[in-house]
């Protein structure tokens, strides 16, 4: 009622001549979690028993308290996580800015035994986090529990103790000796605040960031959060080096892992979908324009059941590059002629046009390609963000 009272108050205030009627303020909306950093599993490693792991993770918004997701997704027995902290990074190296590393807990225990093929979340953690801060997030697995799920292409490095007793919980980063360009267990960080949502960045390794510079955060999605800060979105990497569209290859298709690397994830409010190339340059090669249109229009059907918008990014030049052929190039044509005229997407981000190079648009433009001729270098990931940045403003 006493809402009520102030609005029927300001309705007789403005009867009164002379007088102007004050804004009504609109009540600030409840904090929500929002994903603020992701890496989606592609495979296992060799597992490391005794030892901590100082994973090294960027985050994209930020928030007042923070949760992590970990993963046994492609374990083959029981994962026992024995500790889990979270600590702001202080400088370059593994060491904790002081007063700010936390124990984890999952339903209150600081351990947690994780099934194969799941993930699990923790208890929220009140941890303030900045946005576009480095994160440590130090994992302590005591035991042997099989092949460790990870993230191979991380282009960040982090650190590992050998002995981990008790170091997940150390602020000085002294004992973490070993160094290591994956990220172990870890697949997701959500932060709690006023963020308006996440985008998801769904592909191969043109998202993961292969060619861009490592520790730098220099791929397209890293770029991409820098431009959609101001509006309070998260982005999301779910791209995986080697991953195809319509099979399984380094990792579960897209069509498999949609839901758990991309719709599942906090807050989503757009996917951005790069993919298919490794499944015109693989092996055997995909070469029925027919099959990716029904996938791609299966991706935005299930994104769009689930609220979240699409955008399409043309798939780029890869003259030069060992794969290449002048079939499969006419295959990419049919493909991009796909995406940008056959309504499937809510948006198109014309990435093809925007790096190809005029004298042969068969191939990157130099001052794009890092010398493999597939991938982008730091100049061409930015300007793929600025492809999609352009086209996030004709999402509906």
């Amino acid at each position: 009622m006493a809402g009520a009272g102030r609005i029927l108050a300001v309705l007789l205030v403005a009867m009164l001549p002379g007088t102007t009627v004050p804004a009504v303020a609109e009540p600030a909306p409840p904090p929500s979690w929002t994903g603020s950093w992701e890496t989606a599993p592609s495979g296992t490693a060799s597992a490391l028993p005794g030892a901590a792991i100082r994973n090294v993770v960027h985050l994209s918004v930020g928030g007042t308290a923070l949760r992590i997701r970990l993963g046994n997704r492609f374990g083959t027995a029981p994962l026992r996580l024995g500790a889990v902290t979270v600590a702001l990074r202080r400088g370059a190296g593994p060491d904790a800015v002081p007063g700010t590393l936390r124990t984890a807990t999952f339903h209150g225990s600081p351990t947690v035994t994780v099934p194969p093929g799941q993930d699990t979340v923790t208890d929220p953690l009140p941890l303030p986090v900045p946005a576009t801060t480095d994160l440590l997030v130090t994992v302590y697995t005591p035991d042997d529990s099989g092949p460790a799920t990870y993230h191979q292409t991380a282009l960040q490095t982090s650190y590992v103790a050998p002995d981990g007793a008790g170091r997940a919980a150390d602020e000085d980063g002294a004992a973490y000796t070993t160094t290591v360009s994956r990220w172990y267990y870890v697949t997701g960080v959500d932060v709690l605040g006023a963020a308006a949502g996440s985008i998801v960045a769904f592909g191969d390794s043109l998202t993961d960031g292969n060619g861009s510079t490592p520790d730098t955060n220099h791929r397209w999605p890293d770029r991409l959060a820098e431009q959609v800060l101001a509006d309070r979105l998260g982005v999301l990497n779910a791209g995986i080096s080697g991953n195809r569209l319509l099979r399984d290859g380094t990792g579960p298709s897209a069509l498999a892992r949609l839901d758990t690397d991309a719709l599942d994830r906090a807050g989503v409010r757009v996917l951005v979908v790069l993919e298919g190339i490794n499944d015109i340059k693989g092996t055997p090669t995909a070469a029925d324009v027919t099959a990716y249109a029904d996938a791609y229009r299966t991706l935005v059907a299930r994104a769009h059941a689930r609220g979240v918008r699409v955008v399409g990014v043309t798939l780029t030049p890869y003259r030069g590059f060992s794969a290449y052929t002048d079939a499969r190039e006419a295959v990419r044509q049919q493909v991009n002629s796909f995406i940008r005229t056959g309504g499937a997407f809510d948006a198109v981000a014309d990435a093809d046009a925007a790096l190809r190079d005029p004298a042969d648009p068969t191939r990157l433009l130099p001052a794009y390609d890092p010398g493999d001729h597939l991938h982008f270098n730091d100049t061409g990931m930015a300007v793929v963000a600025g492809e999609v940045r352009q086209a996030l403003g004709a999402v509906p």
